[in-house]
């Protein structure tokens, strides 16, 4: 005779009337009609894109990951690179800027004479 209490099973697992013990959600369902399937399109974000074909064409989580990852990154890196170059073309252009108005401003008739003495200089050593 057994006086020990019923173990305690959790709520899914049910006894069959064999006596094996299966969880609940194991069992096959009876059959209730067609399903009917509400399924929601939405357009996906423009970051989302290459991660949604990546898993649609079952490439993995690495390639999800890889997008996840590097592209902000490469955009961000693309950003700072194309904002040093503005910078770059702007410092150019003022420093053209300024040459050209020293030049200008030195471009004197003495300044004149000089480059003429300076070039029949050169043309008489030849």
């Amino acid at each position: 005779m057994n006086h020990s209490p019923e173990p305690h099973r959790p709520p899914d697992v049910v006894q069959l009337p064999d006596g094996r013990h299966v969880y609940a959600d194991t069992l096959p369902a009876t059959y209730t009609g067609p399903q009917v399937v509400h399924q929601h399109i939405h357009q996906a974000a423009p970051d989302k894109t290459v991660q949604r074909i990546a898993l649609g064409s079952g490439v993995g989580a690495g390639a999800v990951a890889a997008g996840v990852y590097f592209g902000p990154l490469l955009v961000g890196a693309l950003t700072a690179i194309a904002a040093n170059i503005a910078f770059l073309a702007f410092l150019a252009l003022v420093l053209g800027w300024g040459v050209h108005t020293v030049v200008k401003s030195l471009g004197s008739p003495e300044a004149e004479a000089a480059v003429k003495n300076v070039a029949k200089a050169r043309r008489k050593r030849r």
